[in-house]
C-alpha cells in the first residue's frame, strides 16, 4: 500500500500545489486547490496540506513530486475531511486511500476531537464522498466507526441526502439521554 506524508502549504510548494489537476471528468467532483486555499485563508478552522509520497518525510525540500492535496476542518471538536484530490498523474496508485487514512489518524490525535468523543460518544458519523474506492470506504467506516457512507452524486439532496441525515438525526434523538 502507498504511504504518504502531509506538509503545510508554503511559498516553496504553493505553485506546485496550484498546478495539481484532475482528469476532465473529475472536475465537477472536486474544488480546485486555488478555491480550497482561498477558503482556508479566510477560515482558521480549515487545515490545507500538500500530499507527498512518504519518501518526502525528513527533507526540507522534497525530492519527490507533490501527488495531491487535502484539507480538513475542525469545528466544535468535530473533524471534517473537506477536500481530497490526487493529481491525475498519480491516481490509481493508492495515494487517495493512504491520504484518507493519514488524515483520519491525525484527526484522532487532535485533543479537541478526543474531548468531543467523550462529550458526544453517540454522535452519528457520515462519510460524504465522491470517491468510489470500496476498500478505502470500508477501512474508513471501520476506523472512524461511521454510521453511513454516501457516494456522490447526492442530487437532488431532498431525495438522496436529507432523508439519510434525517434518519440519523432521528436515531440519535431516540437514543439521547441528557445527563442531569
Amino acid at each position: 500500500m502507498a504511504k504518504v506524508h502531509l506538509r503545510k502549504i508554503t511559498r516553496d510548494n504553493l505553485r506546485e500545489c496550484l498546478a495539481l489537476q484532475v482528469d476532465d471528468w473529475q472536475k465537477c467532483l472536486v474544488a480546485t486547490t486555488a478555491q480550497s486555499l482561498a477558503e482556508a485563508y479566510v477560515n482558521s478552522n480549515l487545515f490545507p496540506f500538500a500530499v507527498y509520497e512518504a519518501f518526502a518525510c525528513g527533507y526540507e525540500q522534497p525530492e519527490v513530486p507533490m501527488v495531491g492535496f487535502t484539507m480538513y476542518e475542525i469545528v466544535a471538536g468535530v473533524g471534517f475531511i473537506m477536500r481530497l484530490m490526487i493529481d491525475r498523474k498519480h491516481q490509481r496508485r493508492g495515494y487517495g486511500r493512504a491520504t484518507m487514512l493519514e488524515v483520519i489518524r491525525r484527526l484522532k490525535l487532535c485533543p479537541d476531537i478526543e474531548q468531543a468523543k467523550d462529550v458526544f460518544p453517540v454522535a452519528k458519523r457520515v462519510l460524504l464522498t465522491a470517491y468510489a474506492d470500496t476498500d478505502a470506504a470500508i477501512e474508513s467506516i471501520n476506523s472512524a466507526r461511521l454510521d453511513y457512507y454516501l457516494l456522490k452524486p447526492w442530487d437532488p439532496p431532498e431525495e438522496r441526502l436529507y432523508p439519510v441525515l434525517d434518519d440519523l438525526l432521528d436515531d440519535w434523538i431516540a437514543a439521547f439521554r441528557p445527563t442531569l
